[in-house]
This record gives structure tokens, sequence and C-alpha cells, in this order.
């Protein structure tokens, strides 16, 4: 999940995303609805109240790429507020409140508050980074290098252990790197025999460095 943004930028950054949510009309979604459907022409910016969601691209048979997880205080749907459509779905992972900004009320508050579009263009020079180093990962690294890639990017410091606090199936996670549920729990149950990770629930702990092959 993306949240370094506002933990570089304390409170001030919190404070605005959740002024803009005050803007919109809050709507609540269940689980696994499609929030935002790639192609689709909108003029919203969705603020995430509560809940995550996924960034994905699917093709006609189902087979999805997710390119990011957003939870509180996030924003989706951005790209809206240029002419054009929708270049990728957005869907919920559980029940969400999100407010939706349409792009008229969002151009009213960043010409209210300069320090808003100073904070959406960290944020997007922050996701053309994480899109380069998707691109990047899928081009030179094997399917091993990519899981483990993505568990390291994903693990936070907790009393002195790693752990992935991001609930992910097995799944997911190969929706995440671009491979199938079966190459994930290969690679899991190695990592697990060679005592690299063990699992607490759907939480993974990471108890020694990953090894640089698979």
């Amino acid at each position: 999940m993306d949240t370094s943004e506002d933990q570089t930028s304390g409170g001030g950054a919190r404070a605005l995303t959740e002024a803009l949510a005050a803007h919109g009309v809050v709507r609540r979604f269940p689980r696994n609805a499609v929030i935002i459907t790639e192609g689709d022409t909108s003029d919203s910016l969705y603020v995430i109240i509560t809940g995550r969601v996924k960034v994905y691209l699917a093709d006609e048979t189902g087979r999805e790429v997710v390119l990011n997880v957003h939870g509180p205080g996030e924003y989706i749907g951005e790209m809206s507020l240029t002419e054009g459509t929708r270049t990728a779905s957005v869907m919920a992972l559980e029940t969400c409140e999100l407010s939706i900004v349409s792009q008229s009320v969002f151009r009213q508050f960043i010409a209210q508050n300069p320090d808003a579009t100073y904070h959406l263009i960290r944020k997007l020079i922050r996701r053309l980074k994480v899109a380069s180093d998707g691109v990047r990962n899928l081009a030179l690294l094997d399917v091993y290098g990519r899981v483990a890639r993505l568990l390291i990017d994903l693990a936070v410091d907790r009393d002195g252990s790693m752990v992935v606090p991001e609930p992910l199936t097995q799944q997911e996670i190969g929706n995440r790197v671009g491979c199938t549920r079966e190459m994930v729990s290969r690679i899991f149950s190695d990592l697990t025999a060679g005592g690299y990770i063990r699992f607490e629930g759907r939480h993974i702990h990471i108890l020694r460095t990953l090894p640089k092959d698979w």
C-alpha cells in the first residue's frame, strides 16, 4: 500500500486529503464492487475514507494484473481530471466508503488551497515511480525475484520482526507479480521449508534475508 507520501509530508497532507473529501459526496461500496471501469469516461476523483481498493488491468478472459492497492487517506481516479478515459479499473477489496469529488469541485478546491497542487504532484511522481519499478521488475526479474521483491517492499518492522501487514492471498500475490497462484504456492512452500518465512493467519513474517535465487 502506498502510504509513504503521507508519512513523509506529515499531518499537512492528511489534513488536505480530509478537507478535499469533505467537499465530495460519500458513497459506500461493498466488497468486490467495481468502483471504476477501465475505458469509462468520468470527471470525478475518489478519496478513500475507509477500506482498501485495488487498481488493476484485466483482459477479456478475466486475467488481471494488480497495479497497486490503496487504503484510507489515498485517492484514486486522478487521471480523470484531464480529458480522456479511465486507464485502469478499481475494485473494493473490502467494504469501503469513498468521497466522490467532481472535477469542477476539485479545481475550486486547489484554487483555494495551493498546497494541494504540490501534494498532488508529489503523489503523481511517486505513483509514476511505482509504475516504473513494476515495469522494471517484470522485465528484469524472474517470478521468484518478483515475489521476493513484493514481500520486501510490503514488509514493515514490528517489534524487530519484518511482517507483511497486508492480508494477501496467493492469488492476489500472483496478480500483483504476473504469475499463477500455483507458482506462488510452490515458492512459499520452499521459503517456509527453508525457514525464511512463516505464516500467522494471512500475515507473512520474514524471518531472515530472502535468498537471491530460487
